[in-house]
Parts: structure tokens; sequence; C-alpha cells
């Protein structure tokens, strides 16, 4: 016997996941517990008929041969299961979405993931494997799904649970009906045992934070405790909310938190319940309430981390302005450092703040020459480091404001920011995520690893080691970490240093020998060892433009500033180094993420406005990865693409060399088609195909002629050419070769003698001069009949052997000149022929030519 189950107090979630389990499972008996929710309690009293539930009463548990156990994975928290009976003589399957626990059942198989809702899981499937929905269905699982996920704003609901909502949808989900039964009232009785709660109500305060804790007791079972719970914590304003209600001879406990410290877990594990960070619930049966809360009064400063405060949270040092310096060059730093205010220092005490928006006003009315103390606030709102995150929060609010200055003594030791305070939210939740496929230190360590050679893992770790007895902080960096993250080999080693690293180079010269060359201005060492094995080291930097496509400005900075000033999220990461932390991925911008799902991200909507060679660089990436650019990024590139016009014909050089180098000639010139680079200069969109084609035509040729792969250049001339446009390329020619092959091409298009030629004299007559590339340029891109006879020729020309030389000429009593060619080229036409095969008959063939000729 196959049955579907879930847990006693049987939520929306529990009920659609059941349902759901029954389309994959279609032979399975539903089962369910008689202690339902009474929001479910009111839905099945209508729909109860559409079901085939039988109670858990009613099983026959040595039937049992197969369990599908959804949105729990405790068999204690099923209901009642006989004294003997055996799990592991049972195929057990779960779908969950709650954190594993050491108490849950071990499993066959299932899937056991964080989600807003565990029939996000089930959905998830039977989108898979494209089974269909009726509207009732549709409308039920969206029950699940709003009401488990607070309507998708508790802070476990995930993108995959948004996907699911708009899978519904598309199902005929009718928000209606999710609306009215997931609608939160209390019943007579509820709103009774709510009451006595409220009235026996301790609130204690642990480190800032209010806790309500409430105790009653009833003489009978009541549903919906999780419900009242969540009342009492709305009614009371605290930070979190603990009922402890004996019913019966059962205590259960449920837990609700609203602030990011909080974590409710444990405690509820401790008493054998389970659930998420800031909800949960428990029963202990046969418990002693008064002991029960009595543990959880005296324990309640371990459900909270300790407190963040602005000295964790802090920028330092600050950069600040004097009172006399002009809102223009205010204007010019907040747009270097990309600020949005600036504390006002004078004699190291702070005296003011003035902001973008100050600013603007000035600039409004012509006074960028003014002083900034014409216009900055001077009743500035300001903190200690001791203040807490929360306290933080509440003053940015209540005065709308943007940054908090932190003083110690009158003097400015540190600001906060809304940029630091969502910081630190968001690596609340991607510290979350970790266990959904994010890599935790150790593995990253073990990953550095399996894929660096030993000697320079073993070197990353020196570095560490040294770098934290000079207390600064460093970091591998750059493509390295991408790679070790893909899998992929790269040993072109960059570490940033939170400090001087000319200074760590230094020293690692010092204990491990080699040469260390410096770059003062640019705060940067190339430490190559003994080995021959070459480090970049580097003080971490920011750069900022002057204007669109210019050589970016550096200056020393944070780790923070040196990512955000790369180009893609799968290159702004970084590895710890020091001993401590050794392997943390430091990863602000979700590369890794990113990484995941093979897509190329910008940092900022003006990346390609700065330096437009990301463009190509993203193309390159896509290459060689497999990887595309995300929706946005690809729009803001076609955006941005009028600013190549800004390039040097150098940097385009470099950037078209790396890129055809490396990929696929075909996909890249479709590709910078697609985003409009060769528009740029000029070539209309309507020469794609022919430029592609030509290309695959270009390869197969060089191939079968057993010539190397064309270089760079001759696949970047092919748009020129169908566009009738060569001389558009000439700025590009920045080589003698280059020129060279450019100036061949423009005359082999002007020759008629293609058509005429018909033996391999007549070919060598006007080809004799030009180099295989351009030729074999010329029948990719005009292939007719005559391509045969071509490939032939070039064949047949390799094997001329010089024979003769103007040394030899000279010794047979003729004077240098024009003439020299002239006879050489003849003496070649021979070997053509096939009339001189050697010296002796290129002699005697110079000794009859002469007689002729005299």
């Amino acid at each position: 016997m196959q049955i579907i189950i879930s847990h006693v107090n049987t939520d929306f979630d529990a009920l659609a996941s059941m349902i759901a389990a029954k389309k994959l499972y279609p032979d399975a008996q539903l089962v369910i517990s008689d202690k339902l929710e009474s929001r479910v309690q009111r839905f099945l009293n209508i729909y109860r008929d559409l079901f085939d539930f039988i109670p858990t009463a009613r099983v026959d548990w040595e039937q049992v041969t197969e369990m599908i156990i959804v949105d729990v994975a405790s068999l204690s928290r099923i209901g009642t299961l006989p004294k003997d009976f055996d799990p592991s003589k049972r195929h057990i399957i779960v779908y969950d979405h709650h954190q594993k626990s050491e108490k849950d059942v071990q499993y066959d198989e299932g899937i056991v993931e964080l989600t807003g809702a565990a029939v996000t899981l089930l959905l998830e499937e039977i989108q898979r494997r494209n089974l269909s929905l009726t509207t009732f269905e549709a409308s039920l699982f969206g029950l699940g799904l709003y009401t488990d996920t607070g309507n998708f704003t508790y802070a476990n609901t995930t993108v995959r649970d948004l996907q699911m909502a708009g899978y519904l949808l598309e199902q005929g989900m009718s928000l209606e009906m999710v609306q009215r039964y997931s609608e939160q009232t209390l019943t007579s009785e509820q709103q009774e045992l709510l009451n006595e709660l409220l009235a026996h109500t301790e609130i204690y305060e642990v480190d800032g934070l209010e806790i309500a804790v409430s105790t009653h007791e009833l003489d009978h079972f009541l549903n919906g405790l999780a419900l009242i719970t969540t009342k009492v914590l709305g009614v009371k304003g605290t930070d979190a909310a603990i009922t402890v209600v004996k019913m019966k001879n059962t205590v259960c406990v449920v837990g609700r938190a609203n602030s990011e410290r909080f974590t409710l877990s444990p405690l509820l594990k401790k008493l054998g319940g389970g659930g998420h960070k800031h909800a949960g619930s428990a029963t202990v049966k046969k418990g002693d309430k008064e002991a029960i809360l009595e543990d959880i009064v005296k324990n309640l400063d371990s459900l909270l981390r300790p407190a963040v405060i602005a000295s964790e949270l802090m920028t330092s040092p600050v950069k600040t302005l004097t009172p006399d310096t002009t809102i223009e060059e205010a204007g010019r730093r907040m747009y270097r450092y990309g600020h949005s205010g600036y504390p006002i220092v004078e004699n190291g005490k702070l005296v003011g703040l003035i902001t973008r928006r100050d600013l603007d006003k000035a600039n409004h009315h012509g006074l960028g020459h003014a002083p900034v103390k014409a216009y900055m606030t001077t009743n500035v709102v300001t903190i200690d480091p001791t203040t807490s995150l929360e306290e933080i929060q509440e003053l940015v609010i209540e005065h709308n404001i943007g940054r908090l200055p932190v003083i110690v003594d009158g003097e400015i030791i540190g600001i906060v920011t809304r940029s630091n305070i969502i910081e630190v939210l968001y690596n609340d939740v991607a510290k979350e995520k970790k266990s959904q496929g994010h890599i935790t230190s150790n593995k990253l360590a073990e990953k550095m690893a399996e894929q660096l050679p030993e000697d320079i893992c073993k070197l990353l770790k020196e570095i560490g080691e040294t770098a934290s007895e000079m207390k600064i902080p460093v970091y591998l960096i750059g493509g390295i970490v991408r790679d070790i993250l893909l899998g992929k080999p790269n040993n072109d080693i960059d570490i940033v240093a939170e400090g001087n690293g000319i200074q760590l180079a230094k020293r690692m010269q010092e204990l491990h020998g080699g040469d260390v060359i410096e770059h003062e201005s640019f705060g940067t060492a190339t430490w190559t060892l003994t080995s021959g094995l070459s480090i970049d080291m580097t003080s971490s930097r920011l750069e900022y433009y002057e204007q669109p496509a210019a050589l970016p400005q550096v200056e020393t900075s944070k780790l923070g500033d040196d990512l955000l000033r790369r180009d893609f999220t799968i290159n702004a990461m970084a590895i710890r180094l020091n001993e401590e932390a050794f392997g943390e991925l430091i990863d602000p911008f979700g590369g890794q993420h990113d990484l995941q799902e093979q897509k190329i991200k910008i940092l900022h909507n003006i990346s390609f406005i700065e330096d437009p060679t990301r463009i190509f660089r993203a193309v390159r990436f896509e290459e060689r990865f497999g990887f595309s650019m995300d929706e946005q990024t690809e729009k803001l590139a076609l955006e941005s693409i009028d600013k190549m016009i800004y390039l040097t014909p150098h940097r385009i050089n470099e950037e078209m060399k790396r890129l055809f180098n490396e990929g696929t000639p075909q996909k890249i010139l479709r590709r910078l088609f697609e985003l409009r680079v060769w528009q740029q200069f000029g070539i209309h969109e309507k020469q794609l195909e022919s430029t592609v084609q030509a290309a695959e035509r270009l390869q197969t040729l060089h191939s079968e002629q057993a010539q190397e792969e064309p270089g760079w250049f001759t696949y970047f001339l092919l748009p020129f050419y169908y566009n009738r446009s060569l001389y558009g390329a000439e700025k590009f020619t920045l080589t003698k070769s280059r020129r060279k092959l450019l100036e061949e091409i423009q005359e082999l298009d002007q020759h008629e003698q293609w058509q005429e030629a018909k033996s391999l004299e007549d070919y060598h007559r006007f080809l004799s001069d030009f180099s295989d590339q351009a030729i074999l340029f010329m029948l990719a891109v005009d292939s007719d009949s005559s391509t045969s006879s071509v490939l032939n020729y070039l064949q047949q020309r390799r094997h001329i052997q010089h024979l003769l030389t103007g040394a030899d000429l000279v010794k047979s009593g003729l004077k240098p000149g024009p003439d020299f060619s002239d006879i050489l080229l003849q003496l070649e036409l021979e070997q053509l022929g096939g009339k001189v095969t050697s010296k002796e008959d290129a002699e005697k063939w110079l000794e009859t030519y002469l007689c002729k000729q005299s």
C-alpha cells in the first residue's frame, strides 16, 4: 500500500503538497490528520468531497509499503504511529522545504531543499513532466504557495516560488479563491484564547530587542495557535512572540519573529519541533508547561545573534571635505568616488554634511564657485561605534537621511550609509543560501587544492600567513577565482591587499627570494620567484573615468571598490587568503550565481559607457564559456555601442585580436553584427550573411591548403569588403603586414585576369607578387568556377625553388636592373611548366634565354 501523508495541524501548504503528490503518484492513498488549521478546515467543509482522504486513525500500517511524506521530514510530526512501526522496512519518499534535522527520517528518494513552500518542489516536477492542471488544482496549489510565503513577503521566499506562481496563473489559478481562503480570521474560541494570552504576557528585553512570552492552559485541543501567535506579535509590537499553551496533556509552543537577529529554530528543535528561522512550532506530549516556560525564558538570549554595531558596519577611513571646498569640486569628487554626500570637517571636527541634492540646488543658481559651507547641513545626526543596526535603521527612517557619521570625542572615525545597511542585510540572506549551492570556505579551499598545482596552493597559504602577520587582509582575485569555481585551469595569479601591496611583495621576497619590480604610482608590484613564476600584488583601488572610453584614473581604496571596478559579476569575486579565513569567497555582486546560470552581467548601468571595450570582452566570455549576456546587459550594450567611436584604433585592434584568436570567427562576426559593432564602422547589417558565409569558406580554404588559421585581421576585413568600404579599415592597419594585406586585397579586387587565366603560368604572371593570405581571401569572398584552378596554382607555386639568384645573373654578365625580376619570373614560369627542375636546367635555360635576347 502506498500512502501520501503530511504533518498534524495541516495547513494549506501541506494540503496542496498532498494533492500535488497525488498527481505524481496517482495510485497512492491520501491520508489526512484530524487536526487541521482553521482555514484548511473551512476550505474542506466545502470541498472535502472532491478528495479521497482517509484519516490517520484508519490506516492499516502493516499494509503500508511506501510513504510519500510532504511538507515535513520528521515522523514525529505526522501523528501517532504504532509502537512497532519500522520506517526502514518501508520505501520512504520525502518532499520538504525546511532545514534538515538529525530527527528527519532516512528517506530513499525525494527532494529536501529550502524554498518558501513545499508545494513549489512538487509543482516543479509536475511542470517538468508536463502534467495538466485544472483551474481548481491550480488555485489550491496557489493557496499553499501564497500562505506559506506570506504572499511572497517572508524571508524564506525564493525565486522558484515566484516562478511557480507565474506557472499557476498560466494554468488558470483563481486569485479570488486564493484571497478568500487565505484570509486569517479567528473563531470566537480562538479570539478568547488570544485575549487570555494577551492578558498573560511578559515582555523581556534582550540585547535591545523585545520578546513577548505568553502562556495559558486549556482542557481541550484548539487549532490555530500559529495564527494566534502572529496576532500576539502584532498587538504587542515586540520583535518576537512565543506562546506556550497546554492543551490537555500536551504543551504546544509556537514562535514568531520579525527581526533578522532572531533564529527560533534551535529552541523549537530542542523541544522536538521545527520550522524556519522566524517561524516554527513544537508539541511536547505529557510536558510540564511551567518547566518548559522556565527553560524558554532562561534561554531567550540564545535566540539572538550578537547585535551588529556601527563599528562593524561603517566605512573607514572617511573621505571628507573642508568648508572652503567649492560646490564644483565637491561635485567632481562625488562623481569620482560614487558618493552621494560628504562630511565637512574643520580642524579635525565634524562641522556639517553636504549631499548631492544640496549641490544640485547650488548649481541650479549658478553657484558652482561658492564654498560648501554656504549650503551644508550643520545639524548633523551622528552615532557612536556601539550603536546597533536596529537603532541605525530607526534613525535613517525617522530622519530620512542616507548617512550617519560615527563620532568618537568629536572626531569622525567612520560613516554608515544606506549601502552599508543593505549590504549587511543582503549578506544575511546570502549566508542562508550557501546550503542551496553556494560554496563554503572549506569546500572552496578543497577545490583550490584539487585544481591548483601543489606549489602554488602552498604559496597562496604562505602569502595569507605573511599578510596576517602584517595585519593586511589579502585576497586572490580576478579570472582565477572564476575559473576555480568553474573547474577550469588558470595559473594567472593576481593578489589584492587591503593595505600596501608593495610592502607585502617585498616581505614575500625577503622570505622566499626572487625579484620585485615596483610600480609606485599604481600601488602595484610584480614578484618573480626563482622558479620563474610571476605574481602581481596590488593595493586595492578604485577607478573613475573622466570621459567615455578614456583610460581610467586609479586611486587606492577598499576591496569593495576594487571589485566594483571590474567588468562583470563573474570576474568580481575574491578568495580570502589570510590564515584565519582561508578559502572564504567574497562575492558582493552574485557572481557565483551568475556562473551557475551561465550569464554575463555588468556591475552597473554605465559600465559600457565608461569602457566600451567591455562589450568585446562580454562577447569573448560568451564564446569562451558558452554563456550569454543577460537581457539587461545586452540592452545596455546596444544602448552604449555608439561610444565605440571614442576608442583608439589600437584599443579596438587589441580587443578584436583577442576575440578572433580565442573564438569561432563565424560566431563572433554574427554576434558583433547583432550588437551593432560593425554598423559603427558604417557597415550595413545586410552584409551579415555574406560575411559569415565567407568566413566559413575562408576557414575551409586554409584547412584544405594545409595553411595556418587565417589571422584575425583577415576576418576583420570581411565586413568592410562586402560593404565595398575597404578604405574604412585603413586606420586599423597598425603594422606593415596588415597594411600590405589590405593593399594586396584592394589591388586583387581590381584585377580582371581571374577569368582569362587558363594555365598555371597565366595565374603566376599576375599573382606571383601576392601572398597566399590575400589570394585565399579573394577566393572566399568571390567563389566561382576558377577556385579549383587557383588552389591548384597555389599548391604548385609552393614547390617553386629559387634555383638562380641575382648573383647568378651578374656572374652571367648581366648588369643589375629591372630586368632581373622579369628574368627570375620567367624562370619560375618554366618551373611551373615542368621544363626546369634543377639548378643545372636553370643555368642551361638562362644561357639559351640570353642568346635569344642578344
